[in-house]
């Protein structure tokens, strides 16, 4: 990473932090407290050093498929449904405890896919953003799972690398790090080739790269690593850099935003 790319990060002031299900959870699709706990500190702590956090949290089915005694991620679309509704009122009981104890006010927002198409609830969801973020506030955002359905057009993002980028490009930001299972995108997948190497650096989206993806990432999750490069794209093209990097060790965060090398960077337009 060249000392213009390190210093373009270290500089970013506007944040986009989405961290998956995989790295939220436990291997059983039940929450992980301790790396919950971790995240409110650290976001509250980069939130302290007058950078603006806006967090896109996955984890909401995960909290319900724990309460209803479930560890199978439903298929049936009313059920899976209900099991986001559940979880995530569980998912931000258990944010406002931790970020609580660092003092740190949050906010819920629940975003479906029209409300980008529609320019008047689009600029609504700027200004709620802008004031949030005015008043110190982080923004916790998930996907509305309880009432989108790729059954209805144009009303579902599908997953929240998606999301998270089209949150970036709403509110401008400088910086998009999407916390996955894995450390980056690979010459071919590590799990089934020893000699994949980490690609650091990705100047131009071309196909050649979209085609390293391969399939769907986690058990848990709903996206894989071709839902993250097309999220990079969005972001590129409104101006924003893009950061994968693995979610197994929240303090990475840190690492990142003091510019060491981690990860897979996609250079912004």
């Amino acid at each position: 990473m060249c000392e213009a790319t390190r210093e373009a990060i270290k500089k970013a002031k506007r944040i986009v932090i989405k961290i998956g299900t995989s790295s939220l959870t436990h291997e059983n699709g039940r929450v992980n407290l301790d790396k919950m706990e971790k995240l409110a500190r650290v976001l509250t702590d980069i939130n302290n050093s007058g950078k603006e956090v806006i967090l896109v949290s996955s984890g909401a089915i995960g909290a319900g498929m724990q309460r209803i005694g479930r560890n199978k991620r439903p298929e049936d679309l009313p059920l899976k449904q209900a099991t986001a509704a559940i979880g995530q009122a569980i998912l931000m009981q258990m944010y406002q405890k931790f970020f609580g104890e660092y003092n740190q006010v949050i906010a819920q927002i629940l975003l479906t896919k029209d409300v980008m198409e529609d320019e008047i609830k689009k600029v609504n969801a700027k200004n709620t953003f802008e004031t949030l973020l005015d008043l110190g506030v982080i923004p916790i955002v998930n996907e509305n799972d309880s009432i989108s359905t790729a059954q209805i057009e144009g009303y579902r993002f599908g997953d929240n690398d998606t999301l998270s980028a089209t949150v970036a490009h709403l509110i401008g930001a400088d910086l998009l790090i999407l916390l996955t299972d894995i450390d980056g995108l690979y010459t071919a997948n590590p799990k089934e080739d020893a000699s994949a190497t980490l690609i650091r650096t990705v100047e131009e989206i071309t196909e050649t790269i979209k085609n390293l993806a391969g399939d769907a990432g986690s058990h848990l999750g709903t996206g894989g690593m071709i839902t993250k490069i097309m999220a990079a794209e969005i972001a590129k093209a409104c101006g924003a850099h893009t950061i994968v990097a693995s979610g197994d060790h929240i303090d990475i965060l840190n690492a990142i935003l003091n510019g060491e090398e981690i990860g897979t960077w996609f250079v912004a337009n």
